[in-house]
């Protein structure tokens, strides 16, 4: 996956320190609940849970 996800311009965005990026998951994640992402050639795979919460896994 090589897109870039624009910065969120929310009020929650706003309370984060402005040199953090801040990305939205389900932008992230736009066909299904997970994502596949990788880190110095290793994949790691992040994936939204039933509950709506985050999962990050090797």
């Amino acid at each position: 996956m090589n897109a870039m996800v624009p910065p969120m311009q929310s009020a929650a965005a706003d309370s984060v320190a402005a040199d953090i990026a801040t990305y939205d998951v389900r932008a992230l994640i736009e066909t299904g609940v997970q994502a596949r992402l990788v880190l110095d050639g290793q994949p790691y795979f992040l994936r939204i849970t039933r509950a709506g919460k985050l999962i990050l896994t090797k």
